[in-house]
């Protein structure tokens, strides 16, 4: 789009304006004065101080988000006490693992002294039935 300057301000046109005659010099300016306050008037309610409960921004920040950070804070102690029941378990397993591989270590350890203990007898059995010759 184009810009005319009338004076200290600037016109914006569009494609349909395209010459200076097509459009009144005085619509052309009740436009933009149009433009203007419409402008004014979207910045003071954007920048107009806005309606608070207790007046105090920190206090009305704090009543609103307290609920939220107090809901969040109840769901991470459930998952934390969800997650500590499950951790629990785990332990309570591998405490039973490690007692039944004490039991295995135990079962292989006496088998082992039976397997020495019959060996021992079978090289005595050997040593007596070869002495004879």
């Amino acid at each position: 789009m184009a810009e005319v300057s009338h004076g200290d301000e600037a016109v914006e046109r569009g494609p349909e304006a395209s010459s200076p005659e097509s459009v009144p010099v005085d619509t052309t300016i009740s436009r933009v004065k149009l433009l203007d306050t419409i402008v004014d008037t979207f910045l003071q309610k954007l920048v107009a101080p806005r309606r608070r409960p207790s007046g105090t921004p920190e206090k009305d920040l704090c009543s609103a988000m307290a609920p939220y950070f107090l809901q969040q804070r109840d769901t991470l102690c459930r998952r934390v006490r969800k997650q500590e029941a499950k951790n629990q378990d785990l332990a309570d397993a591998v405490l039973a693992g490690r007692r039944q591989v004490e039991e295995l270590q135990q079962q292989v350890q006496a088998l082992q002294q039976a397997w020495q203990a019959l060996h021992s007898e079978q090289k005595e059995l050997l040593s007596v039935l070869r002495a004879p010759e």
